[in-house]
């Protein structure tokens, strides 16, 4: 854990999808362009596919009600030493068997790139960090990703032969014993390390995939602030899933259409960066795409964004990182974002743009000019959450 933080707290979201089985109908072509030049929203059926969302308690301290990836708080057992135990027949590889990130170490998010040696555990960052939403989907929703121990020896070989691990399998283990385990873990996070040793399973850090960085906005959702490493995994099947009937009411598969079609219709409510993530799926209607694209990808590392959130006469805008009005020279551990909008030299430049304009909680406007860093994909439009590359702040 990074206990030299001042106003943030590391934790790690899993954006989880999950193959609805066979006779699909191939994907259509997806037709029509937005304002920003993306292809519109596919509909829902082009989807082979569903997302998991969790519904938070109302009783929660931070976003209560909302609609969000499983995920939390990374725990200071998330980089105990009792994982080199766990894992030590992969502790000769620097990062336990996942594959190098080509980004420089200069430019990776902190929650990255920051030594985690210097704070006292031999865990690295990007292990502790899948451990955590691992562990905390485990918690939320009873889906238990896990790699038998069994498997070590084809996996190590895969080490060998290719310097990472390419093939893994996603275990959803149907014991009598994890409706226990699962109890003992949300009691005790540590208990997860238990649980591993006994079972005889290891955490399935190789499944995930490298996704995106956000960081919450000051002053939007109360005094807590996250920095949110966010990872992406696909499994062949829905695995069973339960609520934790503590910090989340409900959970639903659905597909990334189907999510963004009923936050509209105001029937569940998601953050921004839920929003912004669920249309750049809409790229994806086939899991096996979605599979390739985000396996592929993700060597190539993310832009860590903290959205300033500024006002004007009607609307708040969200700029990120890459918008002609983003203040960039911020420091990240600061509280920057400003309550008014900044003036921009040329009111009629219309680019670079990368904000989202928010009317309201269920009315957003993404606009976007910029091309994406690190080979990653810019949302999909939506006929009417949208986006608009003409309006002006």
């Amino acid at each position: 854990m990074n206990t030299t933080l001042k106003h943030w707290k590391e934790a790690a979201t899993l954006i989880l999808a999950a193959g609805r089985g066979r006779g699909f109908t191939p994907r259509a072509p997806l037709t029509g362009e937005s304002d920003s030049g993306q292809s519109h929203l596919p509909h829902r059926s082009l989807f082979d596919y569903d997302v998991l969302l969790l519904k938070r308690s109302g009783k929660s301290g931070f976003m209560p009600n909302a609609y969000v990836f499983p995920g939390g708080v990374v725990d200071a057992s998330d980089f105990s030493s009792e994982w080199l135990d766990i894992f030590r027949s992969f502790t000769n590889s620097l990062t336990f068997g996942l594959r190098s990130v080509k980004q420089p170490l200069e430019t990776r998010p902190p929650i990255f790139a920051t030594d985690r040696l210097k704070l006292g555990s031999p865990i690295p960052g990007e292990v502790a960090l899948r451990i955590c939403a691992l562990r905390e989907t485990f918690e939320e929703s009873g889906v238990l990703l896990v790699a038998p121990k069994t498997e070590e020896k084809k996996m190590l070989k895969s080490i060998k032969d290719f310097g990472y691990i390419e093939r893994y399998g996603v275990n959803d283990l149907c014991s009598s014993e994890l409706t226990k385990w699962r109890a003992l873990v949300n009691q005790n996070p540590s208990n997860f390390i238990r649980m591993c040793r006994e079972l005889q399973v290891l955490p399935n850090i190789w499944a995930l995939h490298e996704w995106s960085n956000w960081l919450t906005p000051a002053g939007r959702y109360g005094t807590t602030r996250f920095d949110t490493a966010f990872f992406i995994c696909c499994l062949q099947e829905i695995p069973h899933t339960l609520q934790d009937d503590k910090e989340i009411e409900r959970f639903q598969w659905s597909t990334p259409s189907e999510i963004l079609q009923s936050y509209q219709a105001q029937e569940l409510w998601i953050a921004p960066p839920q929003f912004y993530e669920l249309s750049r799926l809409c790229h994806f209607p086939l899991l096996n795409d979605l599979h390739n694209f985000a396996s592929q990808r993700a060597t190539a590392g993310c832009e860590q964004w903290m959205p300033v959130v500024v006002s004007n006469d009607e609307h708040h805008i969200s700029l990120l990182p890459g918008d002609k009005l983003y203040p960039v020279d911020s420091p990240r551990d600061s509280e920057a974002a400003k309550n008014t909008a900044p003036q921009s030299k040329d009111h009629q430049d219309a680019s670079p743009l990368h904000r989202i304009v928010i009317s309201d909680p269920y009315t957003l406007r993404v606009q976007i000019t910029i091309t994406p860093k690190y080979k990653h994909v810019l949302p999909v439009a939506h006929s009417a959450v949208s986006h608009d590359s003409k309006s002006q702040l």
